[in-house]
């Protein structure tokens, strides 16, 4: 998918690797994890955290909001932590793991994992408590999921475009491109030798028109990236998105996002686990948005305990809230997650 960000004006910080054995929720066994991060900033200073979305990287985690005009989370005043999900081709992967653990052998990763890693990682560096966590998208999932794993680890919480559980609807998107990536003739069972170009360009072009809205198709917003037509915006944007394992371990991860999964005496009683949350969650869909619609962000904070929902009037459906839709879309974002970092 497209960055989930504009690009920043810092100078792009060392990738550094956090090594740690990592026990896996899903099958209990234990993993030699690997968690690609950045660090900018005075450690001194209130540590925020920022992970990476679906087909996102370090560079591309939402930099509209720490560097370049607008950044309401300076340098100079937090130490901003960005880390890689697992199977983001960053951190440990399918495509970057050796064997046994190499392509199809790659374990199920969850939400929780990438979670307790994360969590991991901030004892290494010394962070003991975070002034935030802030998440686009599957960001946005893991948001929730920190506040509901560690209830006192972050105080503040920002979910943009997010949700706490992965809806059935949301669910059955997937399956689209999915269906479209493991169908294709250069898929071969997971067993490829070769990047899978069809199949991820075929991935990619089913997952485009989910991204965006109708609006925007509407009012030829193509156009305003400066491309003539509909086809050189999907060529150049939505012609493939990584390495196909990858993808489909990302996907397994969204699919399985359920933060009732940490209080099974709930038996999955969403409106439970929401008012256990303690830190206080800053909730921002986008109005269009066919992921992660504005109506259950609503249904959501009315059981948080402490919470605001403030919906991003964006034609540029799921893209808008990772800093991908109209400048003003961007500034609403930067004006209420600076705000919300002071209160």
């Amino acid at each position: 998918m497209p960055p989930a960000g504009r690009a920043r004006a810092l100078t792009m910080p060392e990738t550094q690797y956090f090594s740690h054995d990592l026990r896996l929720s899903e099958s209990r066994t234990t993993f030699p994890a690997k968690l690609a991060y950045w660090t900018i900033g005075d450690a001194s200073n209130p540590a925020v955290l920022l992970p990476t979305c679906y087909g996102g990287t370090l560079e591309n985690t939402l930099p509209s909001l720490y560097g370049g005009e607008g950044a309401v989370i300076s340098p100079d005043r937090y130490y901003i932590v960005v880390c890689g999900l697992l199977g983001g081709s960053e951190s440990s992967s399918p495509s970057n793991t050796a064997a046994p653990f190499d392509g199809p052998n790659f374990p199920h990763t969850t939400y929780e994992d990438n979670i307790r890693l994360q969590h991991a990682l901030c004892q290494h560096l010394g962070v003991r408590r975070l002034h935030a966590y802030i998440g686009f998208s599957m960001g946005g999932q893991q948001a929730y999921h920190v506040a509901a794993l560690f209830p006192d680890f972050a105080q503040r919480v920002v979910v943009l475009a997010g949700s706490a559980r992965t809806s059935w609807h949301n669910w059955s998107f997937l399956e689209g491109p999915k269906a479209a990536l493991v169908n294709s003739v250069d898929w071969h069972d997971g067993r490829y030798t070769q990047p899978v170009r069809r199949g991820t360009r075929a991935f990619a072009r089913v997952y485009s028109t989910w991204a965006l809205s109708q609006a925007w198709f509407r009012q030829r917003c193509w156009e305003q990236l400066g491309f003539a037509d509909l086809p050189a915006y999907l060529e150049a944007w939505w012609s493939g998105m990584g390495d196909a394992h990858d993808l489909l371990c990302l996907l397994w991860t969204w699919q399985h996002g359920d933060i009732t999964a940490y209080h099974p005496e709930d038996d999955g009683d969403l409106a439970k686990a929401l008012a256990r949350i303690e830190a206080r969650v800053l909730v921002m869909p986008s109005r269009t948005d066919m992921y992660f619609p504005p109506e259950d962000s609503e249904e959501e904070v009315r059981h948080l305990r402490q919470a605001e929902l403030r919906v991003i009037e964006s034609v540029w459906g799921h893209l808008a809230g990772g800093g991908n839709g109209t400048d003003e879309d961007t500034r609403f974002i930067q004006e209420h997650v600076g705000r919300w970092l002071e209160t």
